[in-house]
């Protein structure tokens, strides 16, 4: 009944939404009378705040139309390259009809993004930074609620196959760059193929903040895993899509709830932050007021996932620790780590991260013991949070390019 009740509340907020949007234009826009009326700033603001406390935030376009290449603008066409039922793989393709660039060969990337609660489109500057030296593909995952009954479960499984089966799609000569939540079972993927002696493995795997090893320096978001018995999760987080999206039934942990996670982890910062939204709007500082926008738009775009890819993930990755323990099988065959031998591994955490604790991704070359120690190298990023070390300044200046050297030098 919670997700019923959620969309209920949804259907009566939003024309209240729009009232207000449409309130905080007139006490803002200088055609508007209203807006020379006493007080117009700090009414406009409040109307503001309370429309983006309370609407419904869609997801965002990657909208990256151009990077530049040795001082030279170059166009992006975006466009899936390949597509299945909860994932589209795009590509990030340059307009290298341009003499110059014709015969310009770029590592290929493939960017696996996290299905955990946010849409693909987080790693927006992740992929710009990329772009660049690169050529980028990324996993797109597709909202649970948007992907119809017929389509089938989608559990922690299919995600690998998947992943394998975007791996033979690119190979070779390919990059396999993994953010949070992936390295898990992108790890799984390419030991898998390692074991099956697959042709087509990657030159290299970037792991980033990932819980290779939750039991390390274990976070509120280990804690609560742990805590919680399996049957808790089962039975309290999971509801199934009402009747008006095209996955009617469908058994899903929800995207409010995610969110609702998110925002109960930092409450304080979160406050804060819209504190000095209205602040900003109250004084006609634009430059922040739109910075808290683009980030809120992302922050506050989520999705649902599929019930099964939850709860497996949930038990084999934070209760069993079944990759670390070496007791992980994935279609009746164990996942070995130690049997990749000639895909370079490079990590990399952020020291202040309170997500993926210090250690956890770092555990991958404990397990990769077939890796010689040449092909092996680790970078933990000083002063970087979980956020930072895919986005923003740090992402940009500092580990972008250490990525990049460790790709050239193995490629």
């Amino acid at each position: 009944m919670l997700y019923q009740l959620h969309e209920m509340q949804r259907s009566f907020l939003t024309p209240l939404m729009q009232w207000a949007d449409a309130s905080s234009k007139l006490f803002s826009n200088p055609v508007s009378p209203l807006a020379h009326t006493p007080f117009a700033q700090r009414i406009a603001a409040g109307y503001e705040l309370m429309y983006r406390l309370g609407k419904e935030y869609e997801k965002p376009a990657f909208d990256i139309k151009s990077t530049e290449i040795a001082g030279d603008k170059v166009g992006i066409i975006e466009y899936a390259a390949l597509e299945k039922p909860f994932c589209r793989l795009l590509h990030f393709k340059k307009d290298m009809t341009d003499k110059a660039f014709a015969k310009l060969a770029q590592p290929r990337v493939l960017l696996v993004a996290p299905l955990s609660g946010h849409h693909s489109t987080l790693l927006r500057d992740t992929v710009r930074a990329l772009l660049p030296d690169h050529d980028v593909y990324i996993t797109d995952w597709i909202d649970a609620r948007m992907v119809p009954l017929a389509a089938g479960p989608f559990h922690l499984d299919d995600y690998i196959y998947y992943v394998q089966d975007f791996i033979r799609h690119l190979s070779p000569d390919l990059h396999v760059i993994s953010v949070c939540q992936p390295t898990v079972p992108v790890l799984a993927a390419i030991s898998l193929m390692a074991s099956n002696n697959e042709p087509n493995m990657p030159k290299t795997m970037t792991m980033m903040g990932g819980p290779i090893d939750p039991r390390r320096s274990p976070t509120a978001v280990n804690d609560l895993a742990i805590e919680k018995s399996f049957s808790w999760f089962e039975n309290t987080v999971i509801y199934a899509v009402p009747g008006n999206y095209p996955a009617a039934g469908r058994r899903v942990y929800p995207g409010f709830l995610q969110h609702a996670g998110f925002i109960a982890m930092n409450p304080g910062r979160h406050a804060q932050s819209h504190r000095e939204f209205y602040m900003h709007l109250v004084r006609g500082d634009d430059e922040p007021a739109e910075g808290h926008r683009r980030f809120y738009d992302e922050y506050n775009a989520v999705l649902d996932m599929p019930a099964e890819y939850y709860l497996d993930t949930i038990k084999t990755v934070f209760q069993d620790f079944a990759l670390p323990r070496g007791t992980w099988t994935v279609g009746g065959q164990l996942v070995r780590p130690q049997d990749i031998t000639n895909v370079a591994l490079f990590t990399v955490e952020g020291e202040l991260d309170d997500i993926s604790g210090a250690g956890q991704t770092q555990a991958a070359h404990d397990l990769c013991t077939g890796i010689p120690a040449e092909m092996q190298q680790d970078f933990v990023a000083p002063g970087c949070g979980h956020y930072g070390i895919f986005s923003g300044r740090r992402w940009r200046e500092v580990i972008c390019p250490k990525i990049g050297e460790f790709i050239k030098k193995h490629g």
